[in-house]
Protein backbone atom coordinates (compact mmCIF):
# COMPACT_ATOMS: atom_id res chain seq x y z
CA UNK A 1 0.00 0.00 0.00
CA UNK A 2 1.27 3.66 -0.69
CA UNK A 3 1.28 5.83 2.63
CA UNK A 4 -1.03 8.44 1.00
CA UNK A 5 -3.36 5.54 0.64
CA UNK A 6 -2.23 3.43 3.57
CA UNK A 7 -3.31 2.90 7.61
CA UNK A 8 -3.40 6.20 8.54
CA UNK A 9 -1.77 7.20 12.01
CA UNK A 10 -4.39 7.30 14.51
CA UNK A 11 -4.76 10.54 16.64
CA UNK A 12 -6.17 10.78 19.86
CA UNK A 13 -4.91 13.94 21.82
CA UNK A 14 -1.05 14.69 22.05
CA UNK A 15 1.09 15.15 25.41
CA UNK A 16 -0.86 17.62 27.53
CA UNK A 17 1.09 21.15 27.71
CA UNK A 18 3.87 21.61 30.58
CA UNK A 19 2.74 21.96 33.83
CA UNK A 20 -0.74 20.81 33.15
CA UNK A 21 0.15 17.61 32.38
CA UNK A 22 0.55 15.04 35.50
CA UNK A 23 3.37 12.91 36.21
CA UNK A 24 1.19 9.93 35.36
CA UNK A 25 -0.02 11.57 31.63
CA UNK A 26 3.80 12.43 30.95
CA UNK A 27 4.31 9.12 31.86
CA UNK A 28 1.64 7.66 29.72
CA UNK A 29 2.73 9.77 26.96
CA UNK A 30 6.52 8.48 27.13
CA UNK A 31 5.21 5.11 26.80
CA UNK A 32 2.72 5.81 23.85
CA UNK A 33 5.19 7.85 22.03
CA UNK A 34 7.39 4.90 21.62
CA UNK A 35 4.69 2.16 20.91
CA UNK A 36 4.45 0.70 24.33
CA UNK A 37 0.77 1.12 24.29
CA UNK A 38 -0.50 -1.73 26.48
CA UNK A 39 2.14 -0.43 29.17
CA UNK A 40 0.49 2.89 28.84
CA UNK A 41 -2.70 1.44 29.28
CA UNK A 42 -1.15 -0.08 32.60
CA UNK A 43 -0.23 3.02 34.13
CA UNK A 44 -3.92 4.05 33.69
CA UNK A 45 -5.65 0.61 35.54
CA UNK A 46 -6.05 2.57 39.02
CA UNK A 47 -8.09 5.22 38.08
CA UNK A 48 -11.69 3.39 37.34
CA UNK A 49 -13.60 6.89 36.24
CA UNK A 50 -14.58 7.00 32.95
CA UNK A 51 -11.92 9.39 31.12
CA UNK A 52 -9.47 6.98 32.14
CA UNK A 53 -11.32 3.99 30.87
CA UNK A 54 -11.81 6.15 27.64
CA UNK A 55 -7.77 6.87 27.27
CA UNK A 56 -7.35 3.11 28.14
CA UNK A 57 -9.75 2.48 25.02
CA UNK A 58 -8.18 4.52 23.00
CA UNK A 59 -4.28 3.55 23.64
CA UNK A 60 -5.34 -0.02 22.82
CA UNK A 61 -7.24 0.69 20.38
CA UNK A 62 -4.37 2.77 19.04
CA UNK A 63 -1.66 -0.74 19.43
CA UNK A 64 -4.35 -2.62 16.94
CA UNK A 65 -4.05 -0.39 14.42
CA UNK A 66 -0.04 -0.32 14.64
CA UNK A 67 0.43 -3.68 15.36
CA UNK A 68 -2.42 -5.33 13.98
CA UNK A 69 -2.36 -7.07 17.78
CA UNK A 70 -4.52 -6.96 20.19
CA UNK A 71 -8.05 -6.89 19.69
CA UNK A 72 -9.84 -9.15 22.34
CA UNK A 73 -7.59 -6.45 24.67
CA UNK A 74 -9.37 -3.17 23.06
CA UNK A 75 -12.82 -5.12 22.48
CA UNK A 76 -12.53 -5.60 26.50
CA UNK A 77 -11.33 -2.49 27.48
CA UNK A 78 -14.17 -0.36 25.02
CA UNK A 79 -16.32 -3.01 26.72
CA UNK A 80 -15.72 -0.98 30.03
CA UNK A 81 -15.61 2.56 28.98
CA UNK A 82 -19.19 1.74 27.29
CA UNK A 83 -20.39 0.52 30.47
CA UNK A 84 -18.67 3.09 32.46
CA UNK A 85 -19.80 6.15 30.19
CA UNK A 86 -22.26 8.37 31.96
CA UNK A 87 -22.80 11.26 29.90
CA UNK A 88 -23.84 12.02 26.15
CA UNK A 89 -20.41 13.19 25.48
CA UNK A 90 -18.70 10.17 27.35
CA UNK A 91 -21.26 7.42 25.23
CA UNK A 92 -20.35 9.39 22.05
CA UNK A 93 -16.54 9.47 22.56
CA UNK A 94 -16.94 5.84 23.53
CA UNK A 95 -18.60 4.74 20.35
CA UNK A 96 -16.41 6.96 18.49
CA UNK A 97 -13.46 4.26 19.51
CA UNK A 98 -15.94 1.76 18.29
CA UNK A 99 -16.15 3.08 14.94
CA UNK A 100 -12.50 3.60 14.96
CA UNK A 101 -11.44 -0.06 16.23
CA UNK A 102 -14.35 -1.49 13.45
CA UNK A 103 -12.48 0.55 10.90
CA UNK A 104 -8.92 -0.67 12.06
CA UNK A 105 -10.33 -4.09 11.54
CA UNK A 106 -11.62 -3.53 8.09
CA UNK A 107 -8.58 -2.02 6.74
CA UNK A 108 -5.72 -4.24 8.00
CA UNK A 109 -7.89 -7.39 6.65
CA UNK A 110 -8.82 -8.98 9.88
CA UNK A 111 -12.78 -8.73 9.30
CA UNK A 112 -15.25 -6.29 7.42
CA UNK A 113 -16.81 -4.59 10.40
CA UNK A 114 -17.31 -1.53 7.77
CA UNK A 115 -20.85 -1.13 8.66
CA UNK A 116 -20.68 -1.51 12.40
CA UNK A 117 -17.85 1.59 11.71
CA UNK A 118 -20.15 3.98 10.15
CA UNK A 119 -22.57 3.09 12.96
CA UNK A 120 -21.20 3.76 15.47
CA UNK A 121 -19.65 6.95 14.13
CA UNK A 122 -22.89 7.94 13.61
CA UNK A 123 -23.86 7.23 16.97
CA UNK A 124 -21.04 9.68 17.91
CA UNK A 125 -22.36 12.43 15.98
CA UNK A 126 -25.33 12.29 17.58
CA UNK A 127 -24.64 11.93 20.82
CA UNK A 128 -21.38 14.72 21.08
CA UNK A 129 -22.26 18.26 21.65
CA UNK A 130 -21.58 20.36 18.51
CA UNK A 131 -18.59 21.95 21.05
CA UNK A 132 -17.63 18.54 22.47
CA UNK A 133 -13.82 18.32 22.58
CA UNK A 134 -13.91 14.65 20.89
CA UNK A 135 -15.71 16.48 17.88
CA UNK A 136 -12.33 17.50 15.78
CA UNK A 137 -11.46 13.44 16.11
CA UNK A 138 -14.85 12.31 15.56
CA UNK A 139 -14.52 14.27 12.19
CA UNK A 140 -10.90 13.12 11.12
CA UNK A 141 -12.21 9.55 11.19
CA UNK A 142 -15.14 10.06 9.25
CA UNK A 143 -12.44 11.04 7.23
CA UNK A 144 -11.17 7.87 7.00
CA UNK A 145 -13.98 6.35 6.54
CA UNK A 146 -14.89 8.52 3.58
CA UNK A 147 -11.30 7.65 1.99
CA UNK A 148 -10.25 4.37 2.09
CA UNK A 149 -14.02 2.78 3.05
CA UNK A 150 -16.01 4.58 0.55
CA UNK A 151 -13.33 5.96 -2.13
CA UNK A 152 -14.93 9.35 -1.36
CA UNK A 153 -12.15 11.57 -1.61
CA UNK A 154 -14.45 14.75 -1.42
CA UNK A 155 -16.17 13.84 1.42
CA UNK A 156 -12.99 13.03 3.17
CA UNK A 157 -11.22 16.19 2.17
CA UNK A 158 -14.46 18.03 3.75
CA UNK A 159 -14.34 16.02 7.04
CA UNK A 160 -10.21 16.28 7.07
CA UNK A 161 -10.80 20.02 6.92
CA UNK A 162 -13.22 20.50 9.52
CA UNK A 163 -11.05 18.11 11.83
CA UNK A 164 -8.02 20.34 11.24
CA UNK A 165 -9.75 23.86 12.00
CA UNK A 166 -11.30 21.69 15.51
CA UNK A 167 -7.77 20.83 15.85
CA UNK A 168 -6.29 24.37 15.52
CA UNK A 169 -9.11 25.37 17.69
CA UNK A 170 -8.43 23.27 20.63
CA UNK A 171 -4.40 22.85 20.04
CA UNK A 172 -4.63 19.34 19.07
CA UNK A 173 -1.25 19.21 17.68
CA UNK A 174 -1.29 15.36 17.53
CA UNK A 175 -4.59 15.75 15.47
CA UNK A 176 -2.87 18.25 13.11
CA UNK A 177 -0.17 16.42 12.34
CA UNK A 178 -2.65 13.92 11.02
CA UNK A 179 -5.27 16.06 9.40
CA UNK A 180 -1.98 17.68 7.35
CA UNK A 181 -1.07 14.14 6.14
CA UNK A 182 -4.23 13.39 4.96
CA UNK A 183 -4.56 16.52 3.51
CA UNK A 184 -1.90 16.21 1.66
CA UNK A 185 -2.62 12.90 0.40
CA UNK A 186 -5.51 13.87 -1.22
CA UNK A 187 -3.46 16.76 -2.89
CA UNK A 188 -0.67 14.39 -3.61
CA UNK A 189 -3.97 12.06 -5.10
CA UNK A 190 -4.62 14.88 -7.46
CA UNK A 191 -1.12 15.59 -8.83
CA UNK A 192 -0.92 18.96 -6.35
CA UNK A 193 2.80 18.50 -5.58
CA UNK A 194 3.60 21.77 -4.07
CA UNK A 195 0.41 21.28 -1.71
CA UNK A 196 1.07 17.78 -0.95
CA UNK A 197 5.06 18.39 0.53
CA UNK A 198 3.74 21.70 2.13
CA UNK A 199 0.74 19.08 3.99
CA UNK A 200 3.65 16.18 4.89
CA UNK A 201 6.18 18.35 5.86
CA UNK A 202 4.13 19.90 8.33
CA UNK A 203 2.91 16.74 9.48
CA UNK A 204 6.55 15.38 9.62
CA UNK A 205 7.42 18.86 11.80
CA UNK A 206 4.88 18.32 14.86
CA UNK A 207 5.46 14.77 15.15
CA UNK A 208 8.95 15.49 15.40
CA UNK A 209 8.42 18.56 17.68
CA UNK A 210 5.99 16.62 19.80
CA UNK A 211 8.67 12.90 20.19
CA UNK A 212 5.86 11.39 18.81
CA UNK A 213 8.27 8.57 17.70
CA UNK A 214 6.26 5.87 16.73
CA UNK A 215 4.51 8.12 14.11
CA UNK A 216 7.14 9.49 12.67
CA UNK A 217 8.28 6.40 10.24
CA UNK A 218 4.93 7.15 8.56
CA UNK A 219 5.36 10.63 7.84
CA UNK A 220 8.90 10.73 7.06
CA UNK A 221 7.49 8.03 4.09
CA UNK A 222 4.62 10.18 2.90
CA UNK A 223 6.97 13.36 2.85
CA UNK A 224 9.02 10.73 0.22
CA UNK A 225 6.14 10.55 -1.73
CA UNK A 226 6.21 13.94 -2.45
CA UNK A 227 10.05 14.85 -2.55
CA UNK A 228 12.48 14.02 -5.96
CA UNK A 229 15.53 12.36 -5.76
CA UNK A 230 18.07 12.32 -3.93
CA UNK A 231 15.69 13.96 -1.00
CA UNK A 232 13.22 10.57 -1.23
CA UNK A 233 15.76 8.22 -1.21
CA UNK A 234 17.03 9.88 2.35
CA UNK A 235 13.93 10.18 3.62
CA UNK A 236 13.08 6.36 3.01
CA UNK A 237 16.21 5.56 4.50
CA UNK A 238 15.75 7.64 7.95
CA UNK A 239 12.21 5.96 8.15
CA UNK A 240 13.33 2.49 7.49
CA UNK A 241 16.02 3.10 10.50
CA UNK A 242 13.40 4.09 13.05
CA UNK A 243 10.52 1.46 11.84
CA UNK A 244 13.50 -1.27 12.61
CA UNK A 245 14.30 0.78 15.90
CA UNK A 246 10.79 0.22 17.15
CA UNK A 247 10.50 -3.44 16.03
CA UNK A 248 8.55 -3.08 12.81
CA UNK A 249 6.38 -0.31 13.86
CA UNK A 250 3.76 0.13 12.36
CA UNK A 251 3.36 -3.36 10.84
CA UNK A 252 1.73 -1.76 7.79
CA UNK A 253 4.81 -0.22 6.40
CA UNK A 254 6.53 -3.69 5.80
CA UNK A 255 6.27 -3.60 2.36
CA UNK A 256 7.55 -0.43 1.74
CA UNK A 257 10.61 -0.44 4.16
CA UNK A 258 11.54 -4.18 3.71
CA UNK A 259 13.35 -4.67 0.86
CA UNK A 260 12.52 -7.66 -1.38
CA UNK A 261 14.58 -10.45 -0.63
CA UNK A 262 17.59 -11.25 -3.55
CA UNK A 263 16.36 -13.79 -5.79
CA UNK A 264 17.44 -17.55 -5.67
Amino acid sequence: MSDSGSVPTPAPSGPAPGARASAVQNAVWRLRSRGCWTDAAALLQPDDSPPAALQRTALLVERCLFTEQGWSDAEDALRAAEALAGTDDERGAAACERGQLAYAATVLGVRDRSDEARAALGRAAALLAPGATARPLLDYRRGLIAEHLADSPQAARAAYRRAHAGATAQGDRLLLSSTWRHLAGLALRDGELAEARHGFAESLRIREELGFLVGTAPALTSLAEAETEPEATRLRAEATRLFRLLGNVPTWLTAQLTPPAPAA
